[in-house]
Formats: structure tokens, sequence, C-alpha cells
């Protein structure tokens, strides 16, 4: 059975391009537009990741993941926080509430991106 990630992103071009090559990567690739629906999706599919944009409607992404944590159930779940913002406090924060990576969008083609979700499904902690 193929291993779900759960994309919670408010772009839907990115959004598709990802599906793509997730599918092509052996991937079911779920994805959610808001934040407050993401976190609904999570608690319905329990996916294998998750990939957390942080400017997201209806509900932030650093609220987003700190209420993944918190919940029992989802806690376990690794997120990979996958945004445009770069300021070294976005990205310590991100580690504190328990994110396992930190992707700059501009930075990873999304087949790098599958690569990265990949590694972190394997056990690598904290990829740069």
């Amino acid at each position: 059975m193929a291993k779900k990630i759960l994309l919670i992103e408010d772009d839907e071009a990115l959004i598709e391009a990802l599906r793509e090559k997730f599918q092509e990567g052996g991937f079911s690739l779920l994805a959610s537009s808001d934040g407050e629906a993401g976190l609904k999706m999570a608690e319905e599919e329990r996916p294998d990741a998750i990939l957390l944009d942080l400017v997201l409607p209806r509900k932030h992404g650093f609220e987003v993941l700190e209420e993944l944590k918190k919940t029992e159930r989802l806690s376990e779940i690794p997120v990979i926080v996958f945004t445009n913002l770069e300021s070294g406090e976005d990205i310590e924060r991100a580690y504190s509430l328990g994110a396992r990576a930190y992707l700059i969008k501009a930075n990873y083609t999304p087949m790098e991106v599958v690569k990265k979700v990949i590694d972190v499904l394997a056990g690598s902690e904290r990829l740069p």
C-alpha cells in the first residue's frame, strides 16, 4: 500500500506539481488548502508524513504544527515545514514545535521535495 503524504498548502499549481512527483515516487498525496481543514484531514486520514506550509488561510501553519504535536494520535507523524519564510526565528520555532525538517520552497524542485520526504520517513532527523 502506498504511503500517504498530506500536503497542507494553498497554492493549487504547487499542489498539482507535487502530486505528480509523489505519484511517480509511489506515494499517495492528499492535499488541503487551509490549516483548519488540514488538521481535520490529518485526523481522518492519519498520513505517514505531513508537508506543511506556514502561511495558510484559516489557521497559521505554526498553530497547525502545535496542535498536531499536542494530539496524541497525531504527534508521531513526521511534519516537514515547506514554506518561503526564511528567518532563523521561524526555522528555530518550527523545530522547537516538533518539525522534523524545514524546507524553503524556492530552494527545492518537486522531485527534491519527494526525496526529502523519503529521507524523513527513513528516519533522518532535522534536515537542512
